[in-house]
């Protein structure tokens, strides 16, 4: 139910905020569309990974005081996650940025050079890394920001035969995914551990969620 309620209300305000339909190839990316979406099992799917995200973040680490979200899209996740600070966000679309500034008076933009190393308690990258090819050097980059005992969570779809067959009902195109987030996961597994996967929905692998940790003893990157 808590779900439930949080996505009416979002989708509302989305809705009377951004031109999706008017603008789709511009906010395609973003998942806007897929949040607002006529579809409810679709636009369900992508609003429970964000509720899925924010429950293991407390599971891991409790309430995180310094939080970064790569590739934040309009911030959705700040609406749901439990921090302590400043949502700090990196985000290369100035639209999906602006509007997340005006909705949030906690968010800060960021650029991943900036971002203080060693520093954040959890760092999300939340459908993001699959847009990049250089996303195994960004990886890197995320992985030199996490505080001691901080986490890192991931969440991406799967593109498999069920993932790439409910996009094309939902009449997404998906050309700009590059990889998958089992090759993400990959390369993840080199630089840290992994402690705790889950998929959405249902227990349907469309969408992994999962959270690492730096090994024991390893230290900062």
């Amino acid at each position: 139910m808590r779900t439930l309620r949080h996505a009416l209300k979002r989708r509302q305000i989305l809705r009377h905020s951004i031109d999706v339909r008017g603008a789709f190839e511009q906010w395609e990316e973003s998942c806007v569309p897929s949040y607002v979406h006529s579809n409810l099992l679709a636009a369900y799917v992508s609003w429970k990974r964000l509720f899925v995200a924010a429950d293991l973040t407390r599971q891991l680490v409790g309430r995180p005081a310094r939080v970064l979200d790569f590739g934040s899209s309009v911030g959705e996740l700040s609406h749901i996650l439990d921090y302590a600070g400043d949502y700090e966000f990196v985000e290369f679309d100035d639209a999906s940025a602006e509007f997340l500034l005006a909705q949030n008076g906690r968010a800060r933009r960021r650029e991943l050079s900036d971002a203080p190393l060693a520093s954040y308690d959890a760092i999300f990258a939340i459908d993001s890394l699959e847009h990049n090819e250089n996303y195994r050097e960004l990886l890197g980059e995320l992985v030199g920001r996490l505080a001691p005992g901080g986490v890192l969570v991931l969440s991406g779809p799967t593109e498999n035969v069920l993932y790439r067959l409910g996009r094309k009902i939902a009449g997404f195109k998906g050309d700009y995914h590059v990889t998958t987030i089992y090759d993400i996961e990959r390369e993840t597994a080199v630089l840290l551990d992994q402690v705790a996967v889950r998929t959405v929905p249902f227990g349907i692998p469309l969408f992994r969620i999962t959270g690492w940790r730096r090994r024991p003893g390893s230290g900062a990157l």
